[in-house]
C-alpha cells in the first residue's frame, strides 16, 4: 500500500481545524458550487425511504461496480467483506465520465457507479439512478451537509458524495528547464514529445479555453472553434493521451512524461513516495477541482449489497485510508482527525486563496457533453 510521506498518525487538533476551514472555502468557491468537505454542524438531509427496487442481497446475479480504477483495495470496503464474506465484487473500469455515462446509457449491467458532480444531473434525467435512502446507510451522519446536497436532486437524494481532489499540472523539474506555472505552458515547445494529457475531451476543453482566456462552460462557437484548433497545435508536444492514475505514474517515473496535464492529487503522492522529483504546481489560472459519488443503478440487481458497500466506503477509518493513499479529500467529516496532516499541508488544504482560485467542474448539459466528446474524437483523429 502507498504510503503518504510516511507513516498515517492521527491529526492535532490545530491540523483538524485547517482542514476543516479550507474545506468550507472550497465549498464556496464554484458556481453552482461542487463543494468539499466541511465540518458538519447538523446531520445531512435525510430523504423519504426508498423501498428497494431491485432483488435483495440473496440474488445470484454477479455485484457489479462501475468504477474508476484504484478503488478497489480492501481496506476502502472492510466492513462489507466482513459482512459478506462470501461476495467478490466485481469491477468495470472506465477512463473518464463520458465513458460511463455511455456504458450506462446503453444497458451496461451495474449496481454502483462511481461519476462526479458533474454528470449526477444527467444521470437523473436520463433515468439511470435511483434515489437512496439515506437511513439505510449508518455511516450517513458523518457526510458534510452541504455536500451531501449536492447529490439531492429533484427533493430525492441520488448519491452519496464520497471523495474530492483537484487536476492540475505535474511536472518532472529534473527534466524541465522552464517549470510550467500556467495551462498555457503546455504549448511550451521545450516541452515537445514528452506531455502527457488526460483522455478527456470535458477536460481539455476546459483547461483549453483557461488558456486562452475564455470561460470554460460560456464558449460561444467561435471559441469552441479556437479551442480544437489548439488543441491541434498541442500534438506535437505530446507523448501520449493518459488513461489512469496507474499509466501516469509510470509515466511520471520512467521520464518519458516530464510534464502532465490534469493530474489528480494521488499523481503527487506517488511520486513523492517514490523519491521522484517532481512537482504539483498551481497554473496562474486555477486548478481544476472535482467532487465524485456513488449512486445504485436503477436496474440493480443486488441494492442490499449495494446499501452494505455504500456504508462500508462511508466508515471513518475506511474513507480516511482511502484519502491518505490516494491524497484526496474525504466526504465524512469523522474522518478528518485520522488523514495525514502532511497531505493536508503538500496540497495546500490549509491556504485558502489556492481553493479560492480552483475551477470546479460544473453540471453539463447535454449538449455540452455532445459538443466536448465530439470535439475531443475529432482532435484525437487527426495526424
Amino acid at each position: 500500500m502507498k504510503k503518504f510521506l510516511g507513516h498515517v498518525s492521527p491529526q492535532p487538533f490545530a491540523i483538524v481545524c485547517l482542514l476543516v476551514a479550507a474545506s468550507i472555502v472550497l465549498i464556496a468557491c464554484s458556481a453552482p458550487p461542487t463543494t468539499a468537505p466541511a465540518a458538519p454542524t447538523s446531520p445531512p438531509p435525510t430523504a423519504a425511504p426508498v423501498a428497494p427496487t431491485a432483488a435483495p442481497a440473496a440474488s445470484n446475479e454477479p455485484f457489479i461496480l462501475l468504477d474508476w480504477a484504484g478503488y478497489e483495495e480492501p481496506e476502502y470496503f472492510a466492513a462489507f467483506t466482513e459482512k459478506h464474506p462470501n461476495v467478490e465484487p466485481e469491477r468495470a473500469l472506465f477512463a473518464e465520465d463520458a465513458e460511463a455515462f455511455a456504458k450506462a446509457s446503453t444497458g451496461f449491467q451495474h449496481d454502483l457507479v462511481h461519476p462526479c458532480t458533474n454528470y449526477w444531473e444527467l444521470y437523473v434525467q436520463e433515468g439511470l439512478v435511483q434515489p437512496i435512502d439515506t437511513a439505510r446507510l449508518k455511516n450517513w451522519n458523518g457526510v458534510t451537509e452541504k455536500l451531501a446536497k449536492h447529490g439531492l436532486i429533484n427533493g430525492k437524494q441520488y448519491f452519496v458524495p464520497y471523495d474530492w481532489g483537484f487536476e492540475s499540472i505535474i511536472y518532472r523539474t529534473d527534466k524541465v528547464k522552464t517549470p510550467p506555472t500556467s495551462w498555457a505552458d503546455l504549448w511550451n515547445p521545450e516541452y515537445k514529445g514528452h506531455v502527457s494529457m488526460f483522455d478527456s475531451g470535458e477536460s481539455a476543453h476546459i483547461i483549453t479555453a483557461l488558456a486562452l482566456g475564455f470561460d470554460p462552460w460560456k464558449t460561444n462557437s467561435e471559441q469552441n472553434a479556437k479551442i480544437k484548433q489548439k488543441l491541434l497545435e498541442l500534438k506535437p508536444n505530446l507523448l501520449n493521451y493518459w488513461t489512469d492514475s496507474t499509466e501516469l505514474d509510470q509515466l511520471i517515473a520512467s521520464g518519458d512524461a516530464w510534464v502532465a496535464s490534469n493530474a489528480w492529487n494521488d499523481a503527487y503522492v506517488t511520486a513523492k513516495a517514490e523519491n521522484i522529483p517532481a512537482e504539483y504546481i498551481t497554473p496562474k489560472e486555477g486548478r481544476l477541482g472535482w467532487v465524485c459519488g456513488y449512486a445504485i443503478s436503477s436496474k440493480a440487481k443486488n441494492v442490499d449489497l449495494a446499501y452494505d458497500y455504500l456504508d462500508a466506503l462511508l466508515a471513518p477509518e475506511a474513507i480516511a485510508a482511502m484519502a491518505n493513499e490516494n491524497g484526496y479529500g474525504a466526504s465524512n467529516a469523522n474522518a478528518l482527525p485520522l488523514i495525514d496532516p502532511d497531505l493536508i499541508a503538500a496540497m495546500g488544504l490549509d491556504k485558502p486563496e489556492i481553493l479560492d482560485k480552483t475551477n470546479f467542474y460544473r453540471p453539463l448539459t447535454s449538449a455540452q457533453r455532445e459538443l466536448f466528446t465530439g470535439m475531443w474524437s475529432e482532435v484525437k483523429a487527426a495526424p
